[in-house]
């Protein structure tokens, strides 16, 4: 049993196929890959691979009853071949590069998911099969599979002439054709200018042939492998000049034009590409290409997974990333003080903004006392006058005097008194 088989099992008996299914586009519904080698030029392969990479970092979270362990297949191993971020990258990467991406899913003997394949298919068509839609993929090595279009997942850009599968990459060739003559202009440029040559008059010689076999005899005693490095020009050779040759390329400004005109096409920058984007710049390119494949993908293989009554009872696949781990670290600073002590944020996800580990009770959320709900206002004014009143009757209390102000004390009463307290004490002289 080979890898096709492996993945794509054999139904068990024959259908019959009554013909293409149609389209309301009205075009036919059969797309083949052109080989115009996008993946091929070095720039639009690192624009390809950077949005690839980024992707594979996406995380993936189960809503609803998880009893097929969807999330663990998702981490770790979505089919035979792939892990989880791999599984991503080819996916990402099929998007880019073809704008359309087929994911079907991975069946035990028993017709149960237990995985998902992204298909890279040389040839698709769309074939009606007693009455439903199914999706045909040819391969490469000449293998065909088959699957329900409801059990298929499809993630596809430039939509416009299908309802299925995005455009091709044509209206890119004119600018992969400038890039293609500038590496080929500069590599001429080199060997043109690394190159030897002269040109002269020569007298006496009245025959083509003559001419043809004297230059070679130059070059041969001048330029070969074992010459002594000096050249030596006969007499009847005039007006001896050296060509000069230089590199002909694109001036800077024109390159990055034409680099620009990449950077467009697969919405992307230097800075994208280079690793150089945090922060606002990282985050727009964030909501502007990876969220929006995260979005699709993550509709795509929920509708697969999920039929319409486990879809209405909260049942998804949702593919999200933490922004925040990209911020610079004084924004990280910044949003971590203030969304922890708000009870935004536990102590966990702080960790993971800052790309550490969990700690024990992590989970549990803080706030500043002095913060309380909306709906509470009233009450927390009322009582703060209630408290303000209070405070203001304990204050009078105690600057008011009593009903009778006491008697002052004479002499005599504090002379008695004193004595009176000696009677009560013992003499320490009488033990003498």
């Amino acid at each position: 049993m080979g890898a096709f088989e492996k993945l794509f099992r054999r139904p068990k008996q024959a259908v019959q196929v009554n013909s293409f299914f149609k389209m309301l586009d009205g075009y036919t519904p059969i797309w083949t890959t052109h080989d115009g080698g996008v993946y091929e030029m070095e720039l639009t392969r690192a624009c390809i691979h950077t949005f690839a990479n980024h992707c594979s970092k996406l995380q993936p979270n189960v809503e609803g009853a998880d009893k097929r362990g969807l999330k663990a297949i998702l981490n770790t191993k979505p089919n035979t071949f792939m892990t989880g971020a791999q599984f991503l990258y080819k996916v990402a990467t099929i998007y880019e590069a073809k704008n359309t991406c087929f994911i079907v899913p991975v069946l035990d003997p028993f017709d149960r998911l237990v995985g998902y394949y992204p298909v890279n298919p040389d040839q698709v068509e769309i074939l009606d099969v007693g009455g439903e839609p199914w999706l045909r993929y040819r391969f490469r090595s000449g293998d065909w599979a088959a699957m329900e279009l409801s059990r298929c997942g499809v993630v596809s850009k430039y939509l416009y002439n299908s309802d299925i599968k995005g455009e091709d990459n044509r209206a890119l060739m004119p600018t992969l054709q400038l890039l293609h003559t500038q590496n080929q202009g500069i590599a001429e440029g080199i060997k043109n200018s690394a190159s030897f040559r002269f040109m002269a008059v020569m007298k006496n010689f009245t025959m083509g042939k003559d001419l043809k076999t004297e230059r070679k005899n130059w070059v041969k005693e001048n330029l070969g492998a074992d010459s002594s490095g000096l050249a030596l020009f006969p007499n009847t050779w005039e007006n001896i000049q050296q060509i000069q040759s230089a590199a002909e390329i694109v001036d800077p400004e024109q390159m990055a034009l034409i680099e620009n005109r990449v950077y467009n096409y697969f919405g992307t920058n230097e800075d994208i590409l280079q690793n150089k984007a945090f922060g606002d710049a990282w985050s727009a390119y964030y909501e502007g290409k990876i969220e929006t494949f995260a979005l699709q993908l993550s509709q795509a293989m929920t509708v697969m997974t999920y039929n319409q009554n486990e879809r209405t009872r909260g049942n998804a696949i949702v593919w999200s990333s933490n922004r925040l781990q990209y911020m610079s670290n004084a924004d990280k600073l910044n949003v971590s003080s203030q969304m922890f002590d708000r009870g935004i944020l536990s102590i966990n996800d702080v960790m993971d903004i800052w790309c550490l580990p969990h700690v024990p009770d992590g989970d549990k959320r803080y706030i500043r006392k002095e913060y309380t709900e909306i709906s509470q206002l009233d009450q927390v004014a009322q009582l703060q006058e209630e408290l303000t009143a209070a405070q203001n009757a304990l204050n009078a209390t105690k600057q008011e005097p009593t009903g009778e102000p006491a008697a002052p004390l004479n002499d005599a009463d504090q002379g008695g008194s004193f004595n009176e307290d000696k009677e009560g004490q013992d003499d320490p002289r009488q033990d003498d």
